[in-house]
């Protein structure tokens, strides 16, 4: 019976910094002004590879001293980024478990901040194993995060199905030899995992 991997982010949990940073702008062209050149994507990567919070914070409030509110407010008020369970794949996810597969999970996550993530919400008690990329020092579309897991794990890559909200990660699972499903929200995601999977 394949298993299963999922991402977390926006695959099983809304994660969107514009939760936060929509109570702290007033304007939209501002807060997007913002994230795309203070504490942008790859800044904020930065941590899911496993730098640390306090010293990514020092850092950009050394460069945008006039932003240091609101740079601090990233890390410090980063749960209000989440939007809550996306509750039909997280039942998807609970129908997997109950029919006996076994479910894992790679994800782009800080460590710092996944432990905190992971106490609020019981959907992570399903897996049977995570790995997060801050732990590691790899993210995903990094081959070696996919072999890391297959290594740890002890799966084939042919075993595995992967699903992902980013269609680099998608490809990257595909590239080493896993099945891969690409899930946008207008996606049923039980419908397509039914053709790769036989519950």
């Amino acid at each position: 019976m394949p298993v299963v991997v999922f991402d977390i982010g926006n695959v099983l949990l809304r994660w969107d910094p514009r939760n936060l940073y929509r109570k702290l702008f007033a304007e939209s062209t501002q807060m997007e002004w913002f994230l795309a050149n203070v504490c942008d994507g790859c800044w904020n990567e930065a941590q899911d590879k496993g730098r640390k919070w306090a010293e990514a914070v020092s850092e950009r409030i050394r460069a945008f001293p006039q932003w240091e509110t609101e740079i601090r407010a990233y890390d410090e008020r980063w749960i209000e980024m989440l939007g809550g369970e996306i509750s039909e794949n997280v039942a998807i996810l609970r129908k997997l478990k109950d029919a006996g597969v076994s479910t894992f999970a790679i994800t782009n996550f800080s460590g710092e901040k996944f432990a905190i993530t992971e106490s609020r919400y019981q959907f992570f008690k399903l897996f049977d194993g995570i790995v997060v990329s801050g732990d590691e020092g790899l993210i995903k579309p990094d081959p070696r995060i996919f072999q890391l897991f297959l290594e740890r794990y002890g799966y084939a890559a042919a075993e595995c199905v992967f699903i992902d909200d980013n269609q680099q990660n998608v490809d990257a699972a595909r590239e080493i030899g896993m099945g891969a499903i690409h899930y946008v929200e207008s996606l049923n995601l039980g419908a397509a995992l039914s053709n790769k999977i036989v519950l």
